[in-house]
């Protein structure tokens, strides 16, 4: 597999976390001299538990958090000229905390010089770069896609579907077999966006892969275009009875425990949170992935890949070479594969020790094919429209608005400058 071909501009990471490990570091300054002060979300905590452990030429205070901490915390030290050497940091645009919101306020170090930034492939570096220059570092890409319990599957009986039809009739097969088809944990933001990804790859970008550059020169809206099918299929689910009951009083956590017991036998979810799922689990090897069909056709579905939270280095730390210095450690071939195994991602670059999770082979083909199209809120202008996507979401589920309410919402906010 190449990863590069990968055909659209934007790439971001799952937006979101789980729940933090450790609270946010006081805030301050860089702590000791010898050691890097270092804030992520609980999502990188295993990657980097290991490699700062790896690393010796300096050590580390580091601290991990949800990603609605991130978005205020970090932000505001970073502005205030207290934050931390290294930290969180979402690829694209699109999020308070993306690449390009931060360097375009100059808080950013410059990663450029750095060996690994020269393989970053062409697609994939405005997720990394903005007006030229290297801002963050990335393992790799996460795929979205239904993570199911091979038990229930093979209890009741069900096949893995192709197209939409399939996965109606999987769904029903579910549900008459007592089983919770789909666990949603609407209630946790970052949670609700993930099936309207899964669907709009097929119903809008499979069709008109040049999408987003309609949408940035006015000459297209989510109000009319494959959205409104989306977001009509997301809510035929619930119509259908395939969701758990109050999907906007589940949490995350409840959406994992539901899978990871077999008492709903999948979620929509990113591959970077298959770890909280097997570690929720009796048997880690009893949950499995498969591409979401969201087209009548087989030849017809496309998958969302996009590139994983990163890090990058405040443009004000007291200890810039040294934070330099650990994204350059990171940036080795021998640690992205690290990060990438311990995330279940698929390396930015990759050699014969790589090794991919099985859990992701049936989306290999996608990205092979160019067939995958990155998360959809890479490319959206300004940081107000992903938390208006939750927040229409929530509403839609929760009967106080009607899709073409919805749609018209979201192009507003599009339209802000």
């Amino acid at each position: 597999m190449t990863i590069h071909k990968l055909s659209r501009r934007g790439f971001l990471a799952l937006t979101g976390g789980v729940a933090a490990t450790a609270t946010l570091a006081a805030c301050g300054g860089s702590g000791d001299s010898d050691t890097l002060r270092l804030i992520g979300v609980a999502d990188q905590k295993k990657p980097l538990d290991e490699l700062t452990k790896a690393y010796k030429k300096i050590g580390f205070t580091t601290s991990y958090a949800p990603t609605d901490q991130v978005q205020t915390s970090v932000r505001t030290q970073l502005g205030a000229g207290n934050a931390p050497d290294v930290h969180v940091v979402y690829p694209g645009n699109g999020s308070a905390m993306s690449m390009v919101q931060i360097a375009d306020a100059h808080l950013l170090a410059d990663l450029s010089d750095q060996a690994w930034t020269k393989k970053i492939p062409a697609n994939f570096r405005s997720a990394f770069q903005q007006d030229g220059k290297t801002y963050i570092y990335s393992a790799g890409a996460s795929v979205i896609g239904a993570l199911y319990n091979t038990k229930v599957f093979d209890e009741v009986g069900v096949r893995l579907p192709t197209t939409w039809p399939e996965f109606l009739a999987v769904c029903e097969q579910l549900k008459q077999a007592g089983k919770v088809p789909i666990a949603l944990g609407a209630q946790t933001p970052w949670v609700t966006q993930l099936i309207t990804y899964a669907l709009v790859s097929s119903t809008v970008y499979a069709k008109d892969p040049g999408f987003d550059e309609k949408m940035a020169d006015g000459s297209a809206s989510f109000a009319d275009s494959g959205w409104v099918d989306a977001l009509e299929m997301y809510l035929d689910l619930q119509k259908r009875g395939y969701f758990n009951d109050n999907p906007n009083g589940t949490t995350f956590e409840q959406q994992t425990s539901m899978v990871a017991t077999g008492k709903a036998a999948m979620a929509i979810q990113v591959s970077a949170v298959l770890s909280e799922f097997r570690s929720a689990a009796s048997n880690p090897d009893d949950l499995s992935m498969f591409p979401v069909p969201g087209a009548e056709t087989a030849d017809g579905v496309w998958i969302p890949a996009g590139v994983t939270v990163g890090l990058g280095v405040s443009a004000r730390s007291k200890k810039l070479a040294d934070a330099k210095a650990f994204i350059e450690f990171l940036g080795e071939q021998k640690n992205t594969n690290t990060w990438a195994e311990a995330v279940a991602c698929v390396p930015l670059v990759r050699d014969s020790s790589t090794k991919i999770d099985p859990v992701l082979d049936p989306f290999l083909p996608y990205l092979d094919n160019d067939k995958a199209v990155p998360f959809m809120d890479q490319a959206w202008p300004n940081a107000e429209v992903q938390p208006a996507h939750f927040a229409v979401v929530q509403e839609l589920l929760g009967g106080k608005t009607t899709i073409p309410q919805a749609l018209a919402k979201l192009d507003q906010t599009y339209r802000k400058n």
